[in-house]
């Protein structure tokens, strides 16, 4: 979606039973639901059973024109149906070829089923989240599907693209979900590498160890978030709470550390997250409030991004979604289209291949599309 929106012309191919599973994974709106119509704007979809031999040389014939391929099967999965790089290659040399999947194409747990968490898991980046003396906390966003397995092979992609017009050759993007979040751990990683040890939830600096980088509930129940890491941020936040003798010891050690965390949480529990808010917030010392999706959403800042548009579907109706996050000035992303129908433009990539009506009646009857 990343890529359509910002022109590529994208086909999304779907098997012929049911299709993305994302379609009734869910409360549909009326017939789609919003987690396929979220993430599926300025797409076309083709209907198309790979596990047929017809099938197989359709999608052969459409690799000719096409830049990239993404798959997200299992490894291995492509070769059996006989449409992985290397027989994509043989049909066009200069192909991208991206393989996503969640522990990549080798290693002892390439075949092994897992999500988001189990990725976040393995990889170190679970152990890390959470309060001190606490379990590991799921994060609630899916941080490896997306930040470690799609913006990876985005840039994977691209990166091809611009080193396939300079060597003149394709290329395999072999992109792992699990490795995407590694380098997630740099700042504890680097601790760890020069023997700092094992780092600690709720021990280190972004897991709430100080009370200058911490998350504070307030008198009604809600919460705000500060993270002064500078003494001039600490300093105007002790200013603000009417406590100046406090920035002295923004940085002390155990246990005057906890004391101090403790002494700050009392405060903040004495005003409400608005007033809390209204104070703090004009002070410039990186504090905000903790806000749920709704007032996230009614932001100012984010009403002034222009972070969400709605887009019109023929059978869905209007859909609320968010915008393309890059502004570029001189060629802006797009949405140009809305989710597609599944199987919309199959009829329309077939006669774009040279295919007749009475050939694809033909593909139907054999259930190929």
């Amino acid at each position: 979606m990343t890529l359509a929106d910002m022109g590529a012309e994208v086909l999304k191919i779907e098997d012929t039973q049911g299709g993305d599973y994302m379609r009734t994974m869910g409360k549909p709106v009326v017939k789609e639901t919003m987690e396929f119509l979220m993430h599926n704007r300025n797409k076309k979809s083709m209907r198309l059973n790979l596990k047929t031999n017809e099938g197989r040389n359709i999608f052969l014939q459409l690799v000719k024109d096409y830049d990239v391929i993404l798959e997200s099967f299992r490894p291995g999965v492509v070769e059996q149906l006989g449409v992985g790089y290397q027989d994509v290659r043989e049909v066009n040399p200069n192909i991208i070829y991206c393989s996503l999947s969640g522990y990549g194409q080798n290693g002892p747990y390439r075949t092994m089923a897992g999500h988001d968490t189990n990725y976040l898991s393995i990889a170190g980046v679970l152990d890390s989240i959470g309060v001190r003396n606490g379990p590991p906390v799921m994060p609630g966003i899916t941080i490896a599907d997306i930040a470690g397995g799609s913006m990876w092979a985005i840039i994977g992609i691209l990166a091809a693209i611009i080193g396939r017009r300079t060597i003149g050759r394709g290329e395999y993007i072999d992109v792992a979900m699990m490795d995407g979040v590694m380098p997630f751990l740099g700042l504890y990683a680097g601790d760890y590498f020069t023997g700092g040890g094992v780092p600690k939830r709720g021990e280190t600096v972004t897991t709430g160890v100080d009370a200058c980088c911490h998350i504070y509930a307030t008198k009604d129940g809600r919460y705000v978030s500060l993270a002064a890491a500078e003494p001039k941020f600490w300093k105007g936040f002790c200013q603000g709470i009417g406590r100046p003798e406090l920035a002295p010891l923004q940085y002390s050690p155990d246990p005057e550390r906890a004391e101090l965390i403790e002494e700050v949480s009392a405060i903040m529990k004495t005003k409400t997250q608005a007033e809390w808010t209204e104070l703090l917030m004009p002070l410039d010392i990186c504090f905000t409030p903790v806000k749920n999706l709704e007032e996230a959403l009614a932001d100012p800042q984010v009403q002034a991004r222009n972070l969400t548009v709605d887009v019109e579907h023929p059978v869905e109706g209007t859909i609320r979604n968010f915008t393309f996050p890059v502004k570029f000035a001189e060629n802006p992303a797009q949405i140009y289209s809305p989710p597609p129908l599944y199987g919309e433009h199959t009829v329309e990539v077939l006669k774009g291949i040279g295919y007749s009506e009475e050939q694809i009646k033909e593909l139907e009857k054999q259930k190929v599309i």
